[in-house]
C-alpha cells in the first residue's frame, strides 16, 4: 500500500478490501493526494468518519484540483433510477418511498457479519438503499427509526424522514426465499406511482407520457458508476456523488445499525 500511495505515476486508487480497512486507506490516499474509488461502506465506526472528514479538509477537497472521493453506490447510476429521478423532478411535493430487499441469508461465520471486520449487514449492504432513497428524495435525512426482528441475521424495517417532508421505508429481510425478486422499489407521489421490479422493469401508474421501461438484462448501474468516476478524474470534474451526501449516508447508516442492535 505504501508503495502505491507514494508512486507519483499513480493518481487514482481503488479500495476494495474488507470493510474495516476502508476508512484508513481512504485517509492515507487523501493525504497522498490520490483520487479514490472506495467500495461501500465508507466506514464502519463513527470515529472513522471523523477521520475521513478531517483528511478531506486537510486535502482541500473543495478546491478545483482536490482529490475526488467516490463511494461505489452504483444503484444511483442504474438506467431505471436515472429515469425515475427525471420523472420525480416534475413533482414538487413530498414523496413516499417503499424499498423491499429480499437479501437472503448469510452464514453466521461470514466476515461481513463480523462487527469488527465487516460491520454487519446494515452497514455493509443496507447502506446501498439508504443512499438510493437519499438520492431520489434529493433532500437531507432529518429523522430515522428502526424496528428489528429478533433473528440472528439482519431483518429490519428502517424509516427515514427527509427535510422536504418525504418519507422512506426500507424493509431489509434475510428470511425470504431466493426465488422471490431481490429488490423492489415503489414510489407514491402526486397521485401517481412508480414501481421498479428488480432493476429490470420500471412501471408508471398515472404518469403522463410514461408507462414502462424494460431492459433485457438486469442493470444495477455498476458500469455507469465506474464510468462516471473515471470521467470525473479524466476531465477534472467534481465527484459524481457530492461529498456531504456520502458523509450523511455513512453517519445515518451507522446510527441505524446501532439502533437495530439495541
Amino acid at each position: 500500500v505504501a508503495a502505491v500511495l507514494s508512486d507519483p505515476q499513480i493518481d487514482t486508487v481503488v479500495i476494495a478490501t474488507r470493510h474495516d480497512s476502508h476508512a484508513g486507506y481512504v485517509v492515507d490516499a487523501l493525504r497522498a493526494g490520490k483520487h479514490i474509488f472506495v467500495e461501500k461502506p465508507l466506514a464502519i465506526r463513527p470515529d472513522e468518519i471523523d477521520a475521513v472528514e478531517e483528511a478531506v479538509r486537510a486535502a482541500g477537497a473543495s478546491g478545483p484540483s482536490a482529490p475526488i472521493l467516490m463511494v461505489g453506490f452504483n444503484r444511483r447510476f442504474a438506467p431505471h433510477i436515472v429515469r425515475t429521478k427525471a420523472l420525480l423532478e416534475t413533482v414538487r411535493e413530498p414523496k413516499s418511498f417503499v424499498m423491499t430487499v429480499n437479501a437472503g441469508a448469510v452464514p453466521p461465520e461470514h466476515w461481513t457479519r463480523d462487527p469488527d471486520s465487516g460491520g454487519g449487514r446494515i452497514i455493509g449492504e443496507a447502506c446501498h438503499f439508504i443512499d438510493l432513497l437519499r438520492f431520489l428524495a434529493g433532500t437531507p435525512i432529518v429523522e430515522h427509526e428502526v424496528a428489528a426482528a429478533r433473528t440472528a441475521d439482519a431483518n429490519v424495517s428502517i424509516s427515514l424522514r427527509f427535510s422536504d417532508g418525504s418519507l422512506g421505508t426500507i424493509h431489509y429481510f434475510s428470511t425470504g426465499h431466493r426465488s422471490f425478486p431481490k429488490e423492489r422499489l415503489e414510489i407514491f407521489c402526486g397521485g401517481r406511482v412508480l414501481q421498479l421490479d428488480n432493476f429490470r422493469t420500471l412501471r408508471g401508474f398515472g404518469w403522463p407520457g410514461f408507462k414502462a421501461m424494460k431492459l433485457w438484462r438486469q442493470d444495477k448501474g455498476q458500469t455507469a458508476c465506474v464510468e462516471a468516476f473515471v470521467t470525473a478524474v479524466r476531465e477534472g470534474k467534481a465527484s459524481p456523488i457530492p461529498l456531504p451526501e456520502l458523509i450523511e449516508v455513512a453517519r445515518i447508516t451507522l446510527a441505524v445499525s446501532t439502533a437495530a442492535r439495541a
